[in-house]
């Protein structure tokens, strides 16, 4: 597996949040662990790694805000050794669930800075 260049990587800061997701795929995954989230796009804790490339529909629900927002994804790296995890970028996100992301992800930053 190569790596991507260091300039596409964290194009957006990642959070640390209390969320969780469910992610169709190949597979169903049903409320895993959100482990960092940005405007671009999701890294989650997971049984099994999607294949590279597998377009997903996901599921984020935020509980601190009581929100859930819908999204489509497509896995970009997945790591399948113990504890395994997949960032999954989102792709024709809308504005308005632009908008929720970005004030969920606002709130997330106040309450690491307090």
């Amino acid at each position: 597996m190569t790596s991507a260049p260091q300039t596409e990587q964290r194009k957006t800061p990642r959070y640390e949040v209390s969320a969780f997701v469910d992610c169709t795929g190949s597979e169903v995954y049903l409320r895993h662990k959100v482990i960092n989230v940005s405007i671009g796009g999701v890294c989650i804790q997971c049984d099994a790694a999607e294949e590279i490339g597998t377009e997903v529909e996901l599921l984020i629900h935020f509980p601190d805000i009581n929100v859930s927002v819908p999204l489509r994804g497509q896995v970009v790296w997945a790591n399948r050794s113990h504890p395994v995890d997949m960032g999954i970028r989102f792709v024709n996100l809308d504005d308005k669930k632009q908008e929720t992301l970005r004030q969920y992800l606002q709130k997330a930053q106040q309450a690491s800075a307090a």
